[in-house]
């Protein structure tokens, strides 16, 4: 008795997994409110003194750089490339000195070349770098960077090119990460961020451009970069300001962060199929002594998913109520709010052709059991008359033949079976019939 746990235990283990999976449409839906798009900019102010005045003071348009991050946790941490958020870290003298050229073409107009450049020397900076993320319902939040890897090129040979953003926020949708040491050649694989070739489509509006994008692939290879750090290569399509963006299994699981593409050494264009990602267990190593913690569950998360989950298994009502309570906890989503409305107006059900087939052919059967069994039940006492005359030519004992008809019938037909007794039904059916037969011998009754 013991082994039966086992055993029944055993044999539901491939049901419980089959029905822990999501489709690649719901994982996505899963992942999508959890990125956000990352802005670090470097606004200034500048003193310029043209050929001829007094000196002014400008505010150039601000220098702008723009990348994807996503939540690790619900308390504010967010995960993105250091090199999207180097300018407000650390601005450059190369941004220092674009600020200035764009304050004297502010204050002094067209000049020349060589004027141009005078003033630009001459020129007084002040540089004031923010962060900040908004998030696909348009809410901008500030950050603040609590921990930088710095990337590649540039500022180190040894680092990560990761970042820990920290926003003074709660109840944020979040993405677990994933065991990229499993990862093999092949593996489908989902890049979500906000190109910069959307953010500047002059055909979207602004609230689609505050979305994320999703494009898919495959792993193509297994690298390593100049520090001989671990990356992995794919061919998922990719652009600038997808950079840092999560890249997720069909699972909507974080397998690692986008972190750099490659590029034509000609014209420096995007070569697509050759991007490269860093893996989730440098994510994990990177995280490690910081206060964001992996584990923290997410309310919103909660009742995302449960929503998702009663949505594509057809509970639209159920659906609806998780649905508004992830809208409390992050108001305005673009798909909450869309699957909101779909699940409060849910496509009309198809007319099921296949239960109905389904059932017509139970139906059908049943009728020809029912119909097969009533003939087998009048005809299992039936004999054929090759039979009947092999009984008599062979068995020791011959049966006794019965001619069954009534009187009249009888009476009239000129077929008489030889050595026959006639016996009619009435006298059978009434039990008043004398048969002089052995009862032990077989009796074959014959009627029309």
């Amino acid at each position: 008795m013991g082994r039966w746990p086992a055993l029944l235990s055993l044999a539901l283990l491939p049901a419980s997994a089959f029905a822990a999976e999501i489709s690649v449409q719901e994982a996505l839906l899963r992942a999508k409110p959890a990125v956000a798009l990352v802005v670090a900019e470097v606004g200034s102010q500048v003193r310029v003194r043209c050929t001829q005045g007094v000196e002014v003071t400008v505010a150039p348009p601000p220098f702008r750089e723009t990348g994807t991050g996503w939540f690790v946790s619900p308390s504010g941490f967010m995960i993105t490339n250091a090199h999207v958020v180097s300018p407000a870290h650390q601005p450059t003298e190369a941004v220092k000195h674009l600020q200035a050229e764009r304050g004297v073409r502010q204050a002094c107009g067209d000049l020349a070349s060589g004027a141009l450049a005078a003033a630009v020397a001459r020129a007084r900076v002040k540089l004031e770098p923010s962060l900040y993320v908004i998030l696909s319902n348009g809410t901008r939040l500030p950050a603040k960077i609590a921990k930088y890897s710095p990337p590649l090129v540039g500022e180190a040979m040894s680092g990560r090119d990761l970042a820990l953003l920290k926003l003074d926020a709660a109840d944020m949708p979040t993405l677990p990460l994933a065991d990229s040491s499993g990862a093999q050649l092949g593996d489908k694989i989902h890049i979500l961020g906000f190109p910069g070739v959307v953010l500047s489509h002059e055909l979207l509006n602004a609230s689609a451009k505050a979305e994320a994008s999703v494009t898919s692939g495959a792993i193509s290879g297994f690298k390593q970069d100049v520090a001989n750090h671990p990356v992995i290569q794919t061919d998922a399509p990719a652009a600038w300001g997808a950079s840092g963006g999560p890249v997720v299994t069909s699972r909507g699981e974080v397998l690692g962060v986008l972190t750099f593409v490659s590029l034509s050494g000609g014209d420096g264009n995007i070569v697509q199929g050759f991007n490269f990602v860093i893996p989730s267990a440098a994510v994990r190593d990177f995280l490690k002594g910081t206060a964001a913690p992996l584990d923290e569950p997410s309310r919103f998360n909660a009742a995302w998913h449960a929503g998702l989950r009663d949505y594509f298994a057809g509970n639209y009502s159920r659906a609806e109520r998780r649905f508004a309570e992830a809208n409390r906890l992050l108001p305005e989503l673009p798909d909450v709010r869309r699957l909101s409305a779909e699940a409060k107006h849910p496509p009309p059900r198809p007319f099921p052709w296949a239960a109905v087939a389904g059932a017509i052919t139970v139906l059908s059967l049943g009728a020809w059991g029912v119909l097969a069994w009533r003939r087998w039940q009048r005809n299992r006492y039936r004999i054929r008359p090759s039979e009947v005359v092999r009984l008599l030519e062979t068995a020791p004992e011959k049966p006794v033949l019965l001619d069954v008809r009534d009187g009249a019938t009888y009476d009239r037909s000129p077929v008489k079976i030889r050595n026959s007794l006639h016996v009619p039904m009435e006298a059978l059916e009434k039990g008043n019939a004398e048969l002089a037969a052995d009862r032990a011998r077989t009796v074959v009754a014959y009627c029309t």
